[in-house]
């Protein structure tokens, strides 16, 4: 598969290291062409270097690595590019003391969809810290870590499903754009607790067959 990669980040490179390792096509874009030339030197795997729009037009697949505070104006500097591709979004709008930078409004990733109406926006690998994302797999007590992705075309998912496995991990479906912020907002609840308070938030769910309560 052809990836654009718009950025030139720790995201950028955690993930665009796992897939051009599995042997996609990849594009890193950058508006500082010798930071993507750096990037795209460390990846290795005939990993490519241009600017955001070459980036974008690419492939099917865009991965948008980029500050929450940029990502809309970036996107939609690029909407005609961006036209029937498949655009990941993996930022989180957090902001001092952990507070959601979206409350109120449209979530981080319905604002990508808005800059581009004609791209198939999904919210995916916003969950963890990108030193996670660099693991070869991320595995944790012989789980695969599930990646939740948001999205409404079932292309797009299915895209984003194969990328998700290729990383190691375990795509999860959970449910349409409209929920995105749902996990912006666990993303935010999620590194305050990690991160304020030293908290081992794994320990806040019971295992699957005591969800609903236990049995009896």
């Amino acid at each position: 598969m052809r990836i654009g990669v718009l950025g030139t980040g720790n995201m950028a490179d955690a993930l665009a290291t796992h897939w051009a390792r599995a042997g996609h096509q990849v594009t890193v874009g950058g508006r500082d062409i010798g930071r993507a030339q750096r990037l795209a030197a460390r990846i290795g795997a005939g990993t490519r270097a241009a600017g955001p729009r070459a980036a974008a037009e690419s492939g099917p697949v865009v991965l948008a690595a980029l500050p929450f505070a940029a990502g809309a104006a970036v996107v939609g500097e690029l909407q005609a590019a961006l036209d029937g591709r498949t655009v990941i979004d993996c930022s989180n709008p957090v902001g001092a003391g952990f507070r959601l930078l979206t409350e109120g409004g449209a979530s981080a990733a319905r604002r990508l969809a808005a800059a581009a109406p004609g791209a198939h926006v999904v919210k995916a690998f916003n969950l963890c810290h990108e030193d996670v994302w660099r693991m070869r797999p991320p595995v944790f007590d012989g789980r695969p870590l599930a990646v939740p992705l948001c999205g409404d075309d079932e292309q797009a998912l299915a895209r984003v499903g194969r990328l998700a496995r290729d990383v190691g991990c375990t795509p999860l479906a959970a449910g349409g754009l409209d929920r995105a912020g749902l996990l912006e907002a666990a993303a935010a609840l999620y590194i305050g607790l990690w991160v304020g308070e030293g908290a081992d938030v794994q320990a806040m769910a019971p295992p699957l067959a005591y969800a609903a309560g236990p049995r009896t």
